[in-house]
């Protein structure tokens, strides 16, 4: 009998391991169940189906709930009917069929794989026996169903794949065309946190898939799989999105794909004039400083925000209302290190400031719409703003002096000396008045609520003649930020 070509896919028989045990057999039942698994076996291999299935299937009678005597006869099954059907003319002319023809063979492999799905639902095989028995009895769109299902428990299946491009070209060739059609949308391409269609599948090493978004906002609560609770060693850096999956699903349900990625993006890229909102201080432009993000709701915005545009407003509770303060300051996320435990350790430098008009809660942050704010600047060739750049040329001679000495008094305090090296490289053009007013005044360390006027104050000149007397204080004793 020569082997049947139609689907190289086709899984191999198992052997019996006689050192699993009796699973609620007797020994002796256990036993004779593994030698006529074993004789099924040899008869498998040396092509003699028939023989084959009926050892299966005295075993079955004993067994009738072990995956591995389902799986084996599921194969002998299918292997028979694609022999039969596909045997040459003149060879069927010669030899008649005696016995089962090929289609209620392959019907009888089918219902086996279906039993071993029911009883190991993340069973690779399982689904690739069902698929290829549901080709030969030329149900191409359910077979594809079923690998798309299997796809689901292993994108990276080889076998799987190679049996959907089977399903592709064998439903092509019997139509004439190409007829992939939609398969039924079921909840097996649902990702189980929020219960939509997955985005950015992520398979996790325990074979479940979630959104790549909603897996890593579960796992800033806990590093467990939210299914299984297996433990999860994962990095939101280095964890790749299961490639074959997304393609399976973006192919099928194209325009709910769409509809995803486009919910995903707003939150990604919330618009011009809004800001995800971390509130812990007040920060001015040009200001440059370390954070610790711990907390799950903040875990989660800095993923979406490294994923746009890096950048995020920074407000305080303003101790005179209890409420958030009116001004902030936009920030960008320079550098961003996630670290094992999930919290990020980032850098982030001012760079604008805005007016908050309205916020609300999204997933546990603030994220309002802002009014940006600049100063009320003298025109160009006036003289008001030519005694401006005057008293910024003196203002910026003022804190270079100021610099040096403090590098000065630093020098033995390495962390210290650093410190003032840094602030003097940031000093922006000094024909930008608004950015380098607010340079001046990060020189010298203020409390929030000097910050926080800095920030409402419109009026460069006054901006630059508070922060020269700042600096004065700071010769008087105070500490440098």
């Amino acid at each position: 009998m020569a082997t049947p070509t139609s689907s190289d896919s086709l899984p191999d028989v198992d052997d019996y391991v006689l050192a699993n045990g009796p699973e609620g057999l007797e020994w002796d039942a256990f036993h004779y169940v593994y030698e006529l698994v074993q004789k099924g076996n040899l008869a498998f291999r040396e092509k003699r189906m028939e023989e084959a299935i009926s050892f299966y299937s005295r075993a079955y009678n004993i067994k009738s709930s072990d995956p591995i005597i389902l799986s084996n006869r599921s194969v002998a099954y299918i292997r028979i009917s694609q022999y039969l059907m596909h045997r040459s003319s003149s060879f069927s002319e010669q030899r008649p069929l005696s016995g089962l023809d090929p289609t209620t063979l392959a019907e009888l492999g089918l219902k086996d794989a279906a039993r071993l799905i029911d009883l190991q639902r993340n069973s690779v095989k399982a689904y690739l026996l069902k698929a290829n028995a549901l080709i030969l009895l030329e149900k191409y769109d359910v077979a594809r169903d079923v690998i798309l299902s299997g796809l689901q428990v292993d994108p990276f299946s080889n076998s799987l794949r190679e049996c959907l491009q089977i399903v592709e070209r064998v439903s092509s060739n019997s139509t004439g065309r190409s007829s992939h059609v939609q398969p039924d949308r079921n909840d097996d391409f649902d990702c189980t946190l929020c219960l939509k269609l997955l985005y950015e599948p992520v398979t996790t090493p325990c074979g479940h898939s979630f959104c790549r978004s909603c897996l890593f906002q579960s796992m800033d609560r806990g590093n467990r799989c939210p299914l299984c609770r297996t433990v999860l060693l994962l990095n939101p850096r280095t964890c790749s999105v299961s490639v074959t999956l997304k393609n399976i699903i973006q192919k099928n349900f194209a325009e709910e794909y769409a509809e995803r990625k486009q919910e995903h993006d707003s939150l990604v890229n919330i618009g011009v004039d809004m800001l995800p909102l971390f509130v812990m201080d007040v920060v001015l432009p040009c200001q440059r400083f370390p954070l610790n993000i711990f907390e799950p709701r903040y875990r989660l915005m800095v993923r979406r925000i490294m994923e746009g545009n890096h950048r995020m407003g920074m407000v305080i509770i303003d101790s005179s209302t209890g409420s958030l303060a009116e001004f902030g300051c936009e920030v960008e996320i320079t550098e961003c290190e996630p670290l094992p435990d999930g919290r990020f350790y980032i850098e982030i430098e001012g760079r604008r400031r805005f007016r908050n008009l309205r916020s609300w809660d999204q997933d546990g942050y603030r994220v309002a719409e802002v009014e940006w704010i600049h100063d009320i600047m003298p025109p160009e060739g006036t003289n008001e703003r030519e005694d401006l750049q005057e008293l910024i040329d003196n203002a910026a001679a003022s804190a270079r002096s100021w610099i040096g000495r403090a590098k000065e008094a630093a020098r033995h305090d390495q962390r210290r000396l650093e410190k003032f090296v840094n602030v003097e490289g940031m000093i922006p053009s000094l024909r930008d008045p608004e950015r380098f007013s607010f340079w001046l005044a990060t020189l010298s360390n203020r409390r929030p609520s000097e910050r926080l006027e800095l920030l409402r104050i419109r009026d460069t000149k006054e901006r630059i003649r508070r922060g020269l007397i700042f600096l004065q204080a700071e010769e008087q004793g105070c500490r440098i930020q």
